[in-house]
């Protein structure tokens, strides 16, 4: 009897191998074409989930299928270790951030080992350690020399669920991106990096990543938001200062009739008058507490006259100064001209405060009366009351404008950004200390290069409330380093995503202690070749590392200007929800027969939905590994769905993956007398074999070009179980034949070449099965099979394409082709698509060498 598939010893007495090989250990070698392939690095929350299996599964393929191919490959994986989380499982738990946070990295590390992933260990980092966050002290020097950090007092985002500052671009729609807490505004010193420096090169750049999917590249060109424009300073009525706005629409400056300030604008003290105060700081201290709205389109527009006024420099109008709701600090100036006839937002806050309108452009041909108006006029047209413009379209009156503008020298073109500087200051303990120093005789002092790393105190409480818990004597109480007098120490940390803006460069010089990594070093590895993570971080954590990426060119670190050339956003793995109506989502295993195990009360089958611990739909990877192995793990993830899109969780799908490598097993197990001694086909054959030759090579060449070209590892899969199916038809023939013959040695070629395309996928069973074959040298090293190219050449046949019954179209195919590779086809033909475009298959039927029936609705 032949013997079983039997995953857990296969995929442990592999695992074993390849780490006391050190086999996916990586070194510079120029001999070699360099390929760095990068999934984002985990947050050590205690356990991998689906979404990293998935993830890494997918970064695990390319690579080793990349050192088949003969690259120089780079695949590292460390920990993103600094965090919130870690510091409320300390308050929760009792324990040390640190103790915490290594005892999750060394079972996470146990886990993706498991997995069998070919990580190059040697050069894991954890951001938490010193000998990491050392360097992140030390990039923020070298910024601060530049003048890419600097401290300023500022209105910032704080989340009242963590007790800390938040960048804009991690308060997602009012509320924290963490804890879902709605954020509020608050006036702090904070430490600020620069990255509107960068903000045209960062623009410019989103359209030189041809391998970036557009709708990221989209979402950061949003995020930047470049607007060209006029600056306009609108003169104080009565007093010796201005208020600046900024705006795209100089042709409807005639039409401003009331100015509008964001409630933490900074003149609103000095030019609210006594009667107005109260009402007015009643206001600020009611539009503060509230924070940012999670929809600006959707909030009531409300505001209050701050009894001022100032002039507008074109007519020298006086119009009313308002703080109102709907102006945010920190786009723009804070400050907004209004004019009411050709902004809707201004015209509905105008209606409510009985503020006038004032019609500055017509449509073509017809004339607004600002009475009867009920809508803003936001088209183009020609414009009226507009001194020396009246009667020129609005678009080309636009430049005059601005002219007359800087001629009055009250304002000038401009360019400006959405885009804000970073706030990195964080009122929490477990990050990156910021390395500046307080002194009442020097002021700000950085820490020198040789006191760091600043390292974080052991000796503190943690509460998870208030401000920093860094705020003790034995870690604010130190000397001045240049007068030696008493100073004291910064206590903010630094934002954790300044940690995961770089990492990918320390992983090149992991052990390096002079420098954050080696020039030489990165100039070999650098761009990161193909990153791969989730949409989330379109715009956080990737604009950020673009940014340090050409922020540390500058500093003549490196010489890459940007750091990712190709980007993959994999989808979500999503699973059914089940509800009971007494206690709500639970658990698969709390249900039984329908039944909820606690209550009795019928279970409700929900909406497949992303794999969330609040909803209860996950799945623990160390049960199905424990049932089915690593490796029908791994093939699960990678068949179910392409890599983009997400993935519907299946035990049926996972029971399928398993059947079909049980398959491959009994296929070299069940036929090893057979196929040992035996040479591979490599060229030439007739009849039987030679049609098993040509299925090997049309495998090949499918499998590697889904890999390589389309990341469509789903269709890659199902080339090779096609494959295999044709193998189990064929084997019966072999009885009776010579080792020697064309069916045997076609036979040994084509199996030889299903172990070695599965192996990306399943590398264990892979491994075990290329030795029973007879090989000593491991898989990963062995070249990947080259295509016959004239095994490619077959006789055509023409398929004719029926649509809903009526012929449409007709394809050319090779003779037997399967259907996935008539449906390929098809779906090439311009006649054929033409009939689907816009409707939903409903069937796909395909006669071979014959007929496609396709019905659509």
């Amino acid at each position: 009897m032949a013997e079983r598939y039997e995953h857990r010893p296969i995929e442990e007495r592999w695992q074993a191998a390849w780490e006391a090989d050190r086999a996916f250990s990586t070194s510079e070698d120029r001999s070699k074409e360099k390929f760095y392939v990068l999934e984002m690095f985990p947050y050590p929350s205690g356990k991998i989930h689906m979404g990293h299996v998935r993830n890494y599964s997918i970064g695990d393929v390319l690579a080793r299928f990349l050192m088949m191919r003969g690259k120089n490959v780079l695949h590292p994986m460390g920990w993103d270790s600094f965090g919130l989380p870690a510091e409320n499982a300390a308050i929760q738990h009792g324990t040390h951030p640190a103790k915490w946070t290594y005892s999750n990295i060394d079972n996470m590390r146990t886990q993706l080992k498991r997995m069998g992933f070919s990580y190059d260990w040697s050069r894991e980092v954890a951001t938490c350690t010193p000998e990491y966050y050392r360097w992140n002290q030390w990039i923020f020097l070298k910024l601060y020399e530049k003048g890419l950090a600097y401290k300023k007092r500022s209105t910032v985002n704080w989340c009242p669920g963590c007790a800390t500052v938040l960048a804009n671009e991690q308060v997602e729609d009012g509320l924290c991106w963490r804890c879902d807490s709605t954020v509020e505004m608050k006036d702090l010193e904070q430490w600020f990096l620069k990255i509107t420096h960068y903000a045209e090169e960062l623009l410019d750049h989103t359209y030189k990543l041809p391998g970036w999917p557009e709708r990221v590249l989209v979402m950061q060109r949003n995020w930047i938001g470049k607007s060209v424009g006029a600056e306009v300073d609108f003169k104080i009525d009565g007093r010796d200062e201005s208020i600046k706005i900024f705006t795209t629409r100089p042709d409807t400056l005639y039409g401003v009739t009331f100015m509008s300030i964001a409630a933490g604008h900074p003149a609103i003290g000095r030019i609210t008058t006594d009667e107005r105060k109260a009402e007015v700081d009643s206001f600020v201290k009611g539009v503060k507490a509230e924070g940012k709205p999670r929809d600006m389109e959707e909030v009531k527009k409300e505001g209050v006259f701050t009894g001022a006024y100032c002039v507008n420099p074109l007519t020298g109008d006086k119009v009313p100064v308002y703080v109102a709701n709907f102006v945010l600090m920190e786009y723009g100036t804070g400050a907004v001209m209004a004019v009411p006839a050709h902004d809707q937002r201004d015209f509905e806050f105008a209606r409510v405060y009985g503020l006038p309108v004032k019609v500055v452009i017509n449509p073509p041909g017809k004339t607004l009366e600002a009475a009867t108006m009920t809508e803003a006029f936001v088209d183009d047209g020609v414009m009226v009351a507009s001194g020396p413009f009246d009667s020129t379209p609005n678009t080309g009156a636009m430049e005059g404008i601005i002219d007359l503008i800087e001629e009055k020298k009250a304002g000038k073109r401009s360019i400006n950004y959405k885009l804000r500087d970073w706030g990195i200051s964080r009122q929490r303990y477990w990050g990156c200390p910021i390395p500046v120093i307080y002194c009442e005789k020097c002021g700000t002092v950085p820490v020198p290069y040789e006191q760091l790393p600043v390292i974080l105190p052991e000796d503190v409480k943690l509460t998870g409330k208030g401000f920093s818990p860094l705020d003790v004597p034995s870690f604010t109480e130190v000397k001045c380093p240049k007068c030696v007098g008493p100073a004291r120490r910064e206590t903010d940390t630094m934002d954790t995503f300044v940690d995961s803006s770089w990492y990918f460069l320390r992983y090149i010089s992991p052990k390096v202690t002079d420098l954050p990594f080696k020039k030489d070093e990165a100039g070999y590895w650098m761009p990161v070749d193909q990153y791969i993570g989730g949409i989330e971080h379109a715009v956080l954590h990737l604009l950020y590392a673009r940014f340090f990426t050409k922020a540390l060119r500058d500093l003549g670190l490196h010489k890459a200007d940007e750091p990712f050339t190709n980007l993959l956003t994999q989808g979500m793995v999503c699973k059914e929800i089940l509800k009971c109506s007494e206690h709500g989502y639970i658990y698969p295993e709390e249900s039984k027969d329908g039944k909820c195990v606690h209550c009795g009360k019928g279970v409700e089958v929900g909406a497949v939905e992303k794999m969330s611990k609040s909803k209860k739909n996950v799945i623990d990877p160390d049960r199905i590994i424990e049932r089915y192995g690593a490796d029908t793990t791994r093939l699960f993830s990678l068949f179910a769905a392409p890599p983009e899109k997400d993935l519907d969780w299946s035990e049926d799908g996972v029971e399928g993956a398993y059947r079909f490598l049980g398959r491959v097993w009994r296929l070299v197990v069940e036929n090893e007398e057979a196929l040992v001694g035996v040479e591979p086909l490599k060229i030439g054959a007739e009849g039987t074999a030679k049609e098993v030759h040509s299925a090997t090579h049309r495998t090949i060449d499918r499998v590697t070009r889904d890999i390589e070209e389309r990341f469509h590892f789903n269709t890659a899969i199902s080339a090779v179980m096609e494959l295999v199916n044709l193998l189990y038809q064929f084997r019966p023939s072999l009885d009776g034949k010579a080792k020697d013959s064309a069916e045997a040695r076609s036979f040994k070629e084509a199996v030889e070449s299903v172990v070695l395309l599965i192996a990306p996928f399943a590398p264990h069973i892979s491994e075990e099965l290329w030795s029973k074959l007879g090989y000593t040298t491991p898989v990963y090293r062995t070249p990947w099979p080259s295509v016959d190219e004239a095994a490619l050449v077959m006789a055509e046949v023409t398929v004719v394409i029926q649509i809903n019954g009526k012929v449409r179209s007709k394809v050319n195919v090779p003779v037997d082709s399967t259907e996935a590779m008539v449906r390929e086809t098809v779906m090439k033909d311009e006649k054929a698509v033409g009939w689907i475009t816009g409707k939903e298959i409903k069937k796909f039927v395909y006669v071979p060498n014959k007929i496609v029936n396709i019905v659509v609705a």
